[in-house]
């Protein structure tokens, strides 16, 4: 028998990866001013999310999900939040051409302040603070007084997040997404690409499509959707307290929706099936994902599926695989088996990025593209040979010209990595990388469509 839920129901249970705050009333208080705030999203937003999601798990549709690793209080601007947008639609264009197919656009925006840590403390010097662990949490310098957790930084986000999500709102309506402007954006970055004859037939083909339906009388004053884009936030639901005050009672529906995002997901190290994380989750009704590791059993996900997706509804479930591109072929077939066998309906999307970081000789965590691509490519693999669809990709990516993974077409170095390596915790993907990996997935989706 299922225990009734409640939107604090998870305090009652184990939970994981989360900061000690020295001052327990003024974190009360703090919850309690957050939870009287305006939502930052609302339930109506999240069912149509649930309903694309439906669309991309019955292999209608494509999943893109991108953004920060962790997103800065210091590295809040217009400009970054406008590239990485900009980004994100260059990347949905040349998929959807290729897919034939809607791609639905997820950002790591708006709410990614939180980071698991792999241990509680950090030494440095002989000298031992608590792990950063996101600006929502603390400071990045190594400094006894910034280490301390704050609640007056849960406050902070809420506000960054809040301006964040106007600024994509004005950008996904305003005329900012214009296709024609899209895929001219894409032109300038072919013509700048080391392997632009490689991607120059696809950008021909959009091209020659464009005028086609220009010809047509089919233009952005007629057809709004060529000026306007559907445009959704996510994060990992971390901090529980936080994602707690956000979680309102649809007026609508009488149902529970955590409006911190339109969607959530569970990390690696948070997807115990008793565990805290696994118990909020399973109680609101966005879409929500669930990270898949190399240590993923195959019954204890399909005892996850089961606690999160009871009534096996094709939009609610995005399963993230993280595994390392030496290990997608030995871990990832039994899983999609186990899923696939049962009946369960799923979002299986890659993450390529987890399970690839490395360490540099100069120090520098990095990952290699070559290693990203990799990735991608054998989890397409393993769905074509088991007959299910290969639903998204979900990537740390920036729309800054940041030297932090290493190769691509216009090659980042080992030794180049100290030029612009500005990430709060683990590297991204640039953007011409970003849209040579858009490309390259294009590719492989045009294949798999036939």
């Amino acid at each position: 028998m299922t225990t009734p839920w409640t939107p604090d129901s998870w305090r009652s249970k184990p939970i994981l990866q989360q900061p000690t705050y020295p001052d327990a009333q003024t974190l009360a208080e703090v919850e309690r001013t957050l939870a009287g705030y305006p939502p930052l999203v609302f339930a109506g937003e999240a069912r149509e999310l649930r309903r694309q999601f439906a669309e991309v798990t019955q292999g209608r549709a494509f999943l893109l999900q991108g953004g920060d690793c962790a997103e800065s209080f210091a590295e809040f601007s217009a400009p970054k939040i406008r590239d990485t947008f900009k980004v994100l639609l260059q990347m949905a264009v040349v998929m959807t051409f290729a897919a034939g197919c809607p791609v639905v656009k997820v950002g790591r925006m708006a709410g990614q302040f939180a980071k698991p840590r792999s241990a509680d403390d950090e030494t440095q010097g002989g000298v031992t603070l608590p792990a950063y662990r996101g600006d929502i949490i603390n400071q990045i310098a190594f400094e006894a007084a910034g280490r301390v957790p704050d609640p007056q930084r849960l406050i902070m986000a809420y506000n960054q997040a809040t301006a964040t999500l106007n600024l994509l709102r004005a950008f996904a309506q305003g005329g900012f997404a214009s296709l024609d402007q899209v895929h001219q954006w894409n032109l300038d970055f072919i013509a700048n690409s080391a392997t632009s004859d490689r991607f120059q037939h696809l950008a021909d083909r959009i091209d020659e499509s464009l005028a086609f339906m220009r010809a047509c009388g089919i233009d952005e004053e007629r057809a709004p959707q060529l000026r306007e884009t559907s445009f959704f936030t996510a994060h990992e639901a971390l901090l529980l307290n936080y994602e707690q005050a956000f979680t309102r009672r649809d007026s609508l529906t009488g149902e529970w929706y955590d409006c911190s995002a339109h969607m959530l997901w569970i990390g690696d190290r948070t997807r115990q099936p008793d565990g805290a994380h696994v118990e909020f989750m399973r109680g609101i009704h966005n879409p929500i994902g669930v990270k898949v590791g190399p240590s993923t059993d195959p019954d204890e996900l399909l005892r996850l599926i089961d606690i999160l997706n009871p009534d096996n509804d094709p939009g609610r479930l995005n399963l993230i695989v993280r595994m390392g591109a030496d290990k997608v072929e030995q871990h990832m077939p039994r899983l999609v088996r186990a899923v696939e066998g049962e009946g369960r309906l799923v979002l299986w999307s890659s993450d390529p990025m987890h399970g690839n970081t490395i360490k540099a000789s100069s120090g520098y965590k990095t990952r290699d593209f070559a290693q990203v691509l990799r990735e991608v490519e054998q989890f397409f693999s393993v769905h074509q040979a088991e007959g299910s669809w290969a639903g998204g990709i979900h990537i740390e990516m920036t729309g800054q010209n940041v030297t932090e993974c290493i190769g691509g077409a216009t090659p980042v170095t080992e030794a180049g990595l100290s030029d612009r390596y500005h990430t709060h915790c683990d590297p991204r993907l640039n953007a011409d990388q970003s849209l040579e990996l858009a490309f390259m997935i294009a590719e492989t989706l045009k294949k798999v469509r036939r």
